[in-house]
């Protein structure tokens, strides 16, 4: 009997934590992981692979704790075709409403010479031995042929039926170095379809990469053929060039039914809410050209288009704003604004935020809004993500003087705060203003540094707009991001740099921690 779909929706497997997490620079800390599998969680997606339990401890044990905190998603973990590797994400996701697996091993040619110095048959025993292994301990078991797109078709074929005899029920096809093209991408799924014999329903997979540019192409391509998921990550982030981004694919679905005659479940209007979080967190900023969640998604410059969306939106937008949860009339707030227009708007965002923590975020608005004639969206959702992670951070500046003296060093004193509210001070002096509050930091946390990347953004346009500033730098070999946003770009520089510092000691406690 051939194989037959599984599901009545496209599914979306979101691997932000684990693919995403590979993104060079990109490192998730303990909390992060937590909050973006809540959010990924009210987003709607269907599984969420929360990482590879076997490659550390700090993986294991985020792995465990949102499949502790979850109640609706699947939590899925990474394995290779080895035991142990199995063990470890029957341990981690054993506590999950819903525990999935992912087993994978290579399958193309220059995998099994290069790197796995395999044979053919060896690979199919190790299929048939490791996903049987598997399936005692999950009801379901997902298996990925790493490299499919580049292995013999015949023995894709081979490959996947082995895995399915042995109790897999979902199977996944990873265009793992972005090389397929959408119509070669899309009859491996319909000549699966066509040769895999079972009498148990099968989900198809697809996990594509970027490296041509053709990820969603090709995942959309993959539905056409019969796949039934689509993994990937939110704003596509991932190795080398990233990964399927999940948001273009769940809205293109949605627009173009028409032609696909499916949907997801994911809830379209926390997408902006989700691809801020990821960015932030990543501390990679998201292009304004990029599709669906980029600030000029809904922008129209030219007179002819302004023109036409005046007379009818629909003329140049195939979707509103509000569909991905961004607002198309700003609701500006000043320095005279109150606590309930203040909250009224926060709810106009889609925050729903205890009225505790309201108080400490309509403080720091009245701060902001003494300094600007008028805070936008823009600056609120700003304010609200910098509040929250900076709350949550291990260290905080909670001080900063500098003096500027032209043709000359500047100096800069440095007043940090932990969380159990011990201060650090120090000064130092540098080539510029900012070279010399980085000085101050190192000397605080007495750290091997080195600033890999510095870029300052504004939240919004104006002179009066609020500084946005990433780094990235390399603490005694190991690369973390800060990100600080504030009205002053001094302010905004040391903030960023303290939160970099703030997660390399956080992933050192965590880790000491754990080994103690």
């Amino acid at each position: 009997m051939t194989a037959t779909p599984a599901t009545d929706h496209i599914q979306i497997f979101d691997t932000t934590l684990r693919d995403g997490e590979q993104t060079p620079g990109v490192s998730f800390s303990f909390d992060e992981r937590i909050k973006i599998a809540k959010q990924l969680e009210k987003w709607g997606v269907d599984i969420i692979e929360a990482g590879f339990p076997a490659s550390s401890t700090g993986s294991f044990e985020s792995v465990k704790a949102i499949a502790e905190t979850l109640t609706n998603t699947a939590v899925c973990g990474l394995a290779r075709c080895v035991k142990k590797d199995i063990d470890a994400v029957y341990e981690a996701t054993k506590p999950a409403a819903m525990p999935r697996i992912h087993v994978f091993v290579a399958t193309s040619p220059i995998h099994l010479e290069s790197k796995l110095k395999m044979t053919q048959e060896e690979v199919l025993a190790s299929i048939k031995e490791h996903v049987a292994y598997a399936r005692e301990y999950f009801d379901v078991v997902q298996f990925s042929p790493e490299d499919a797109t580049r292995t013999e078709l015949p023995f894709l074929i081979e490959c996947v039926q082995t895995a399915v005899d042995a109790g897999a029920s979902v199977i996944n096809i990873p265009d793992t170095v972005g090389f397929a093209y959408p119509s070669e991408y899309g009859a491996i799924f319909k000549k699966l379809r066509e040769e895999i014999r079972t009498d148990r329903e099968i989900v198809y997979s697809a996990h594509c990469h970027d490296d041509l540019g053709l990820a969603v192409a090709n995942s959309m391509a993959a539905i056409e053929n019969g796949a039934n998921r689509i993994e990937g990550t939110i704003n596509g982030i991932g190795e080398r060039a990233g990964n399927t981004a999940l948001e273009e694919v769940a809205l293109g679905l949605h627009v173009r039914q028409d032609h696909y005659g499916t949907t997801t479940r994911i809830q379209l209007q926390e997408t902006k809410q989700t691809s801020d979080l990821i960015s932030r967190y990543a501390g990679i900023r998201v292009p304004k050209n990029k599709a669906i969640v980029g600030q000029n998604a809904f922008s129209h410059e030219s007179g002819i288009h302004q023109d036409g969306v005046l007379k009818n939106p629909e003329t140049y937008e195939i979707m509103t704003p509000q569909l991905v949860g961004v607002q198309s009339t700003e609701l500006p707030l000043g320095k005279l604004s109150g606590k309930h227009a203040f909250s009224e708007n926060l709810s106009a965002l889609g925050y729903d935020i205890d009225p505790e923590e309201q108080k400490v975020l309509f403080k720091q608005f009245k701060s902001v809004a003494d300094k600007k004639k008028s805070v936008t969206d823009r600056d609120i959702h700003a304010l609200i993500q910098g509040t929250e992670h900076e709350q949550n951070a291990m260290f905080q500046v909670s001080q900063l003087q500098v003096q500027f003296v032209s043709n000359g060093l500047q100096s800069a004193v440095v007043v940090i705060k932990d969380r159990d509210g011990h201060t650090y001070q120090d000064s130092s002096i540098g080539t510029g203003s900012i070279v010399a509050v980085y000085n101050a930091v190192d000397r605080i946390f007495n750290e091997e540094t080195e600033l890999l990347d510095y870029t300052i953004d504004s939240v919004t346009e104006g002179t009066d707009s609020q500084a946005e500033v990433r780094v990235q730098l390399k603490v005694n070999g190991y690369t973390v991001t800060g990100i600080g946003i504030d009205h002053d770009v001094l302010f905004a520089s040391a903030k960023a740099y303290v939160e970099a510092h703030a997660k390399y000691a956080s992933e050192q406690a965590q880790k000491e921690g754990v080994e103690a």
